[in-house]
C-alpha cells in the first residue's frame, strides 16, 4: 500500500485524545511531516455551530488534497491527523447520513496502518471542541469503522510519553 515507499499512518480517535500531539511527536521522531486535520483550519473561518453536510464534503475534499500533496515531501512515513472515517462518523451522528462523496472516497485514500487513540487523555476544552457525543461512543465507532477497512490498527493508550513509545515501538518494527 505504501505510495512511493512512504507508509501512510492514520491517527484517529475522539476529540481531545492527543492525536495532533502524537502526530507531531512522531513526525519529529521520524524526521517527516504531518497532514494536519483540515477541519480545524476550516472552522477558524466558519461557524462550527452551524455547519452542513456540504461543509463536511469541502473538508473531506481538502483533507484528501492535503494528503496527496504532502506525501510528496514525506520521509518514510506520512502521519495523517485524521481521515475520512472521522468525517463519516461526524456526518452519521450529526446528520444521520454519510455524504456520497465521503462514502465513495473512504477507502480510496488507503492507509498502511491506523493508530486509534483511546480516551485515557483528560479532556481539554478549546473553541472547536463541542463534546456533543460521548468520547466512548466516538472511540467505539472509530474501532468499528477501521475494522471494516481490513487495515491493521493499534490502540494507543496512556499519557503522551507512553503513547509515543507505543507508536514508535510499533513503527520501528515495520
Amino acid at each position: 500500500m505504501a505510495q512511493n515507499g512512504i507508509k501512510k499512518i492514520a491517527i484517529i480517535g475522539a476529540e481531545s485524545t492527543g492525536k495532533t500531539l502524537l502526530c507531531e511527536a512522531l513526525a519529529k521522531q521520524f524526521n517527516t511531516i504531518v497532514v494536519p486535520e483540515y477541519a480545524r483550519e476550516y472552522f477558524n473561518d466558519s461557524d462550527i455551530y452551524n455547519y452542513t453536510v456540504v461543509d463536511l464534503i469541502r473538508i473531506a475534499e481538502k483533507q484528501i488534497d492535503l494528503e496527496n500533496k504532502l506525501i510528496l515531501n514525506a520521509n518514510t512515513f506520512l502521519f495523517c491527523d485524521t481521515t475520512l472515517i472521522t468525517l463519516k462518523i461526524w456526518a452519521d451522528l450529526e446528520f444521520h447520513q454519510t455524504p456520497v462523496f465521503i462514502e465513495e472516497n473512504l477507502n480510496k485514500n488507503a492507509y498502511d496502518h491506523y493508530f486509534i487513540t483511546d480516551n485515557s487523555v483528560p479532556w481539554q476544552a478549546d473553541k472547536q471542541r463541542q463534546n456533543k457525543f460521548s468520547r466512548d461512543l466516538i472511540y467505539k465507532l472509530n474501532v468499528e469503522e477501521v475494522k471494516k477497512t481490513g487495515i491493521p490498527y493499534t490502540i494507543i493508550s496512556g499519557l503522551s510519553e507512553e503513547r509515543l513509545e507505543q507508536a514508535v515501538l510499533f513503527l520501528s518494527s515495520l
